[in-house]
């Protein structure tokens, strides 16, 4: 009798559920594949087709700047009329000039610190006139950038940030603009100035500096123009090199160091910064010398590309330093 209701009890008792996994037909495999692949295509097309039109546009938008700037008629070109607010005036813009300023030297180094100066040319800080048409659209603009054949753009200053994916005139752009440090103070002559932009593919911006790695380019090209609203300025470059953000990384450069008024780290980061380059160049630099630095970003995110040049010395010749640089060998 308990045998029968054990047997009773085992054939009430539900069967355990097992859980079979069919395996997928290729077919719907491929169908799937398939779906991913026409996204991925659609997400593509729609990026590549954001990037033409912020590259045209950023062209464009440089052309017209460019008319305006080498323009000089006296008539004036306004802002389009659907142009967003024009930004305010950098906080780092110079004040108007005092009563007492008076035309000044530069004085001489005697302590580890480098003095302030006056523009040797413009101590009263009068912008210059061929900025008066480029400002009327944006007062953040504080220069003009040229690099023969290569490079012919504005520069503006406001925060480290604002212009990083607008244009000129304050336009969502990828291609971005072209901006000084923003604590670059412009009220007295910058011994540093340090100028950023993407290194965009299409070589617009700084896209272009990449050509500084082949030698023959920068044997053929070492010469910079950088015009601010207050001084024209002539710059020779001295070494092109790729450096780290990162403390204890083989090429770690400080910037900060190199932007400095202290003259021993001045120095010191400037004979780093020579030993980086990719060409061993015969031009000299002097911690008193005003430097201009083109900063993009590479692949690396902790590494900056860096073209870095100095101002020519009114003792110098310009033929004699191109002279000078064709003779650049790598090391």
């Amino acid at each position: 009798m308990k045998d029968q209701k054990t047997r009773s009890y085992w054939k009430q008792r539900p069967k355990k559920v097992r859980f079979r996994f069919k395996s997928t037909p290729p077919e719907r495999i491929r169908i799937v594949l398939m779906i991913v692949a026409a996204l991925v295509a659609v997400t593509c097309l729609i990026l590549l087709g954001r990037y033409a039109v912020d590259y045209f546009s950023a062209r464009d938008a440089s052309d017209a700047l460019r008319a305006a700037y080498y323009d000089t008629a006296d008539d004036a070109v306004d802002a389009p009329a659907s142009a967003p607010a024009v930004p305010t005036a950098s906080p780092t813009m110079a004040p108007a000039p005092e009563a007492s300023a008076t035309p000044t030297q530069t004085p001489a180094i005697s302590s580890q610190n480098l003095p302030a100066v006056k523009y040797p040319d413009n101590p009263w800080y009068l912008v210059q006139d061929k900025f008066d048409k480029v400002r009327r659209q944006n007062s953040d603009i504080i220069g003009w950038l040229t690099i023969d054949g290569l490079l012919d753009e504005a520069v503006v200053q406001r925060d480290n940030a604002y212009y990083l994916r607008r244009d000129y005139r304050g336009y969502h752009n990828t291609n971005g603009a072209l901006f000084l440090e923003e604590d670059c103070d412009l009220r007295t002559r910058p011994y540093t100035l340090m100028i950023y932009g993407h290194n965009m593919k299409t070589g617009a911006m700084f896209g272009c500096l990449r050509n500084y790695e082949n030698l023959t380019f920068y044997q053929n090209n070492p010469l910079i123009t950088f015009d601010s609203i207050y001084e024209d300025g002539r710059y020779v470059i001295f070494s092109v090199a790729t450096v780290s953000l990162a403390y204890g990384d083989w090429n770690y450069l400080s910037v900060f160091d190199l932007t400095s008024d202290i003259i021993p780290s001045r120095e010191r980061e400037i004979a780093r910064l020579q030993s980086l380059s990719l060409y061993s160049s015969p031009v000299d630099v002097r911690a008193d010398d005003q430097l201009l630095l083109l900063v993009t970003c590479v692949d690396d995110e902790d590494e900056r590309r860096i073209v870095a040049a100095r101002r020519i010395r009114p003792d110098e010749s310009e033929d004699a330093i191109i002279k000078k640089v064709q003779r650049v060998r790598k090391w």
